[in-house]
């Protein structure tokens, strides 16, 4: 398993990734959720390749105040293999070099496994509502 920064050519095996782990949705755009990511902070995007598949992926970012950890995805065959925790840590150690005091993060509500997962890495629920305002709608 080798992880390693996003390259552009990575981008249909990411995005088949992330079908595969239920992550899309209608109203977000992957490709452009990636086009985004690359022009911010685009060493923060990571991926797990196994003998050249890419496997996992999560997009990391810190803008000053808190950093955010999105698109965090394990192919279903690679599961249970720690790739999770690996890229957490890395996201973890980049985030903390950059002076990231805290790293936040979303779950979709009802997706127990995840929470479990981020809890058992120490993760906590933090008391608040999450709000969204669409600037630039995707459809």
């Amino acid at each position: 398993m080798n992880l390693r920064p996003f390259l552009a050519a990575d981008q249909p095996q990411v995005i088949a990734l992330w079908h595969a782990c239920g992550l899309t949705r209608p109203w977000n755009d992957p490709a452009k959720d990636i086009a985004r990511k690359l022009t911010v902070q685009p060493e923060l995007f990571l991926v797990v390749e196994d003998a050249g598949p890419i496997v996992a992926s999560a997009m990391f970012g810190y803008e000053g105040h808190r950093g955010w950890v999105n698109y965090l995805a394990v192919a279903p065959s690679h599961r249970r293999r720690g790739l999770a925790r690996q890229l957490m840590a890395e996201g973890e150690a980049r985030l903390t070099a950059l002076g990231c005091p805290k790293l936040s993060l979303q779950v979709r509500a009802g997706n127990a496994q995840a929470v479990a997962f981020y809890e058992h890495l120490g993760y906590a629920t933090d008391e608040v509502v999450s709000l969204g305002k669409w600037l630039i709608a995707d459809q």
